[in-house]
């Protein structure tokens, strides 16, 4: 147990079940600044509240000097998960490009996949006044939705396949995990009482609801879940892919669906169940050199290493790798020795695994520290070795370069009140930042996802 007091103790990630909100035109119309969509607890709300309006306008100011480009889309219900899909099609000024979110809705309507087109505007291509002259409370014209996949209950995290990004697992609260060819699926509406779309295939292994940990294999179609049966479960959906060999050479740009489904109701089960942690795995990723090795890490403060050549038994424990829940955790895809995790602490530590031992004496390389609430999301930047984010429930996006730590304090440019190795923050979100990605396609783009629900009258935000 932590030694934090009852006021101070973290809340379980998620939301509680019947809370999800809709954005209303009168919570828009009643702006930031207004109480009716408030949900905020304790007489500091309205101070809150005009010191987060202050800052938003001063970060709204300063759009045009901090983005290349910027696009704000207004979502009308909260989305926990955003993730990029293929490129479609390279343009001079802009990339069109699938984008991959959620819609959790409060049972009035289904719950949603959404499949949207986006155009991503290349750098030093929009005018100054173009990206500051956004409307919060708009759709923006860069995102347009594709298709509409009617879900079986929340999506609370999806992620794609690296081979053919066409395909995409979702979590939702039950023990399953859902696979979608979304090219293949059916464009429906989301009519109330309407028939769920149904996924292509479906991986079994978990006795309890696994909702968050959630990860995708780099080098093989191999996925990877976490749940609340403590468990991590390892699944190869190879015996459903069909041979890419043909066409290789597009085969994430390829339409044609690799995921074959035997039957109605195809299901698989898994190649490894792995046994380590004492309570809610929160999240899982693979080694990106390896579909064997790969690290989870969850409620009980715990960041484990596993390799499933040696077995079902953790390789590496880390037994107090934060002062609290874990919440999130990333490989470094340019150097596999860095590892990254997020914790309800409200910091991120940089582990290196050739300093911990087996015996999970291992202290971090370096803790990151400038969010003032839980950490929800990190993840290394596809370009540099050196680079990530850091996303939480303080509504900020924080970028960061572990080269610059030993620099700045040795240079003593640095204002004390930054911490260490931060260089950017992305302030345009008002509410917990739930998710992010960078692309993979587009360097130094990032698109994020807040659930705008507790301050702001419902809804969410895409940026």
């Amino acid at each position: 147990a932590t030694q934090t007091p009852p006021a101070e103790q973290p809340r379980k990630r998620g939301r509680p079940k019947g809370s999800t909100k809709a954005k209303s035109d009168k919570d828009k119309e009643a702006g930031s600044g207004g109480t009716g969509g408030s949900r905020m607890k304790g007489s500091g709300n309205d101070g809150r509240n005009a010191a987060a309006a202050e800052s938003y306008a001063h970060w709204k100011m300063l759009v045009p000097v901090l983005y290349d480009w910027l696009a704000s889309h207004n979502l009308v219900w909260p989305s926990l998960s955003c993730r990029w899909g293929p490129v479609l099609e390279k343009g001079t000024y802009k990339t069109k490009q699938r984008l991959y979110l959620s819609e959790q809705t409060d049972h009035t309507q289904p719950n949603t996949l959404i499949v949207a087109n986006c155009e991503v505007v290349k750098p030093r291509v929009a005018a100054e006044n173009h990206i500051a002259n956004f409307n919060e409370d708009a759709r923006s014209p860069y995102v347009k939705k594709y298709k509409t996949i009617l879900h079986p209950g929340e999506v609370n995290r999806i992620r794609e396949l690296p081979q053919n990004k066409n395909i995409v697992a979702t979590h939702t609260d039950c023990p399953e995990i859902l696979i979608w060819d979304v090219e293949s699926q059916p464009n429906r509406h989301a009519l109330l009482g309407a028939q769920d779309s149904r996924p292509d295939l479906v991986l079994s292994g978990h006795q309890d609801n696994a909702e968050y940990a959630l990860a995708m294999c780099p080098a093989e179609p191999f996925v990877l879940s976490g749940g609340k049966d403590k468990s991590v479960v390892l699944w190869s959906i190879q015996d459903h892919v069909s041979t890419l060999a043909a066409d290789t050479t597009q085969a994430t740009e390829s339409s044609s669906s690799i995921v074959k489904t035997a039957a109605d109701g195809s299901s698989v089960g898994p190649r490894g169940i792995f046994k380590g942690h004492a309570d809610t795995v929160e999240d899982v990723q693979f080694c990106p050199v390896s579909s064997q090795q790969f690290c989870s890490v969850g409620d009980d403060s715990c960041l484990i290493l596993w390799d499933a050549r040696t077995g079902t038994s953790p390789v590496v424990k880390v037994e107090k790798a934060h002062n609290s829940d874990l919440h999130c955790v990333d490989w470094n895809s340019h150097d596999d020795n860095y590892i990254l995790t997020g914790s309800a602490d409200r910091s991120v530590h940089m582990f290196d695994r050739r300093n911990i031992t087996s015996n999970g004496v291992g202290l971090p390389v370096h803790k990151f520290e400038g969010h003032t609430a839980a950490v929800l999301c990190v993840q290394w930047s596809p370009d540099n070795r050196s680079i990530f984010g850091s996303s939480a429930e303080d509504g900020l996006l924080n970028i960061w370069d572990y080269d610059k730590v030993g620099q700045v304090e040795e240079a003593g440019s640095r204002s004390p009140a930054t911490p260490a190795g931060l260089f950017f923050q992305h302030a345009g979100h008002r509410d917990k930042v739930v998710d992010f990605q960078w692309n993979a396609d587009d360097p130094w783009t990032l698109v994020s996802v807040s659930d705008d629900g507790e301050s702001y009258g419902g809804g969410g935000t895409l940026q």
